[in-house]
């Protein structure tokens, strides 16, 4: 049977208290004050919603000053709440020093309590985690202002179960949970500001940045656990059965999550894939917009983002049109007319795509003539791209565009799919009797070879 004694007895007490002030002819006096508390909170909220612009006020200061100034304002009807509030207590007071003000010393310890706690919480950036730390600092505080926190710690220390030598309550859960929250927080902040000074590094490549960047935010998650959990007086040796179930699972259910871990670390330190490189894994194609410890986000040519699992990267044919520089090959086929002029028609191929923008001519590019047949001519156009990030398909469809133009202007034609039948010998005609239609029949002659 648990003991609610002490919690029951601490309720008691404060209801006691609230009793005498309802009895009390101040007990109204405290109410008006705090209505005009209330007042003046609701006028000065008017006043800066219709007038405050903090925005345009802290134009150019730096971030957390701007921060700290948008809490203030915006906590500002609070603030002014607690101050009519307190001089009406000290008014009170004043005038009968021998007045409770126990609902008035309540409210502003209350309300004060919240003001302060959402302008700490303001320079949290994750909306989740300013309602989470706001509401449990404040119902601490709330408890501590009431008396209630001694005698609520002790009921939720009274729940408790006993694992082996382990005793797990209600109380140590509440604290583990906000604790590793905070602490979780605090390493992810940390761990963001460090990635941001590295990607701010001349001397380190994208890959080595990334790497250092996951490898220290790692390990001060780990170091915010174990810190959590030491400091909650729970034994890490008790957590073996843990790291136990944990390897089972790994060999079980858990094997392409750790292989896809283990591959992006890979990918990281071997450098074959980073950053801002143009890769090709199968039919996908794209830009490496980010690498995370389990996937690559590409991000495709119609601004579709591919999450590719690392350990296909590892596994399979990459193509890294970046790898170790930036100029890419590409290769342009067409076909003429036989009977056009094969010089005329490689020199006017080579001026025509040096008047694509894109094409980088620190390389020359070249024209092959590379196939000869009754029906055309083969072409084979190679020149070199230095912004392969910019797209491929959409060169490749401009130098054809320019050879177009090129060949409409020096006359060349392209092959004509239609084929000439020439039939040699002397053509005779009959007529039939009876249709009087005329008949040709064509005796040939044998050709020459």
């Amino acid at each position: 049977m648990l003991d609610w004694g002490g919690l029951n007895d601490a309720w008691l007490a404060v209801s006691n208290a609230l009793a005498v002030e309802l009895r009390s002819t101040g007990f109204y006096l405290q109410v008006a004050i705090i209505a005009a508390g209330i007042a003046g909170a609701a006028l000065t909220a008017g006043i800066l919603s219709r007038w405050a612009n903090p925005v345009s006020w802290a134009m150019g200061w730096p971030a957390p000053i701007r921060l700290l100034l948008r809490a203030l304002v915006n906590n500002a009807p609070l603030i002014v709440f607690v101050a009519l509030v307190a001089a009406g207590r000290a008014i009170l007071q004043t005038y009968d020093p021998n007045q409770t003000t126990l609902l008035l010393s309540v409210a502003t310890n209350l309300v004060g309590a919240w003001a302060v706690i959402h302008v700490l919480a303001s320079f949290i950036r994750n909306p989740f985690v300013v309602r989470l730390v706001a509401l449990t600092a404040w119902i601490i505080a709330a408890l501590s202002i009431l008396g209630l926190l001694e005698a609520t710690a002790n009921a939720l220390d009274a729940l408790a179960v006993q694992l082996g030598g382990f005793r797990l309550s209600l109380l140590l859960v509440t604290k583990v949970t906000v604790l590793l929250v905070f602490a979780l927080w605090l390493a992810g902040t940390a761990g963001a500001f460090v990635e941001t000074q590295l990607r701010q590094s001349k001397d380190l490549t994208p890959s080595i940045q990334v790497l250092i960047g996951k490898v220290v935010r790692l390990a001060l998650i780990t170091a915010a656990i174990l810190v959590v959990l030491g400091s909650a007086g729970i034994d890490l040796t008790a957590l073996a059965w843990f790291s136990g179930a944990v390897g089972v699972g790994l060999g079980f259910g858990l094997q392409k999550v750790v292989s896809n871990i283990v591959s992006g670390i890979i990918l990281l330190a071997d450098k074959s894939v980073k950053p801002g490189d143009i890769i090709s894994v199968g039919s996908r194609f794209g830009l490496v917009r980010d690498m995370g410890t389990r996937y690559i986000s590409v991000l495709a040519r119609d601004g579709r983002e591919v999450l590719i699992p690392n350990e296909d990267l590892v596994t399979h044919q990459v193509i890294n049109w970046s790898y170790s520089k930036d100029e890419v090959r590409l290769d342009l086929k067409f076909s003429v007319d036989p009977a056009n002029n094969p010089h005329k028609v490689r020199q006017a191929a080579l001026d025509a795509i040096k008047t694509v923008p894109r094409v980088f001519l620190k390389i020359p590019p070249a024209c092959h003539f590379v196939g000869l047949d009754s029906r055309s001519m083969d072409f084979l156009m190679r020149f070199w791209i230095a912004d392969p990030e910019a797209g491929v398909t959409n060169v490749r469809g401009v130098a054809f565009l320019a050879l177009w133009d090129a060949f409409q202007r020096e006359g060349i034609s392209f092959p004509s799919p239609i084929q000439d039948m020439r039939l040699r010998g002397t053509a005779q005609f009959a007529v039939d009797e009876h249709e009087q239609q005329p008949r040709r029949e064509s005796v040939p002659e044998p050709m020459p070879d």
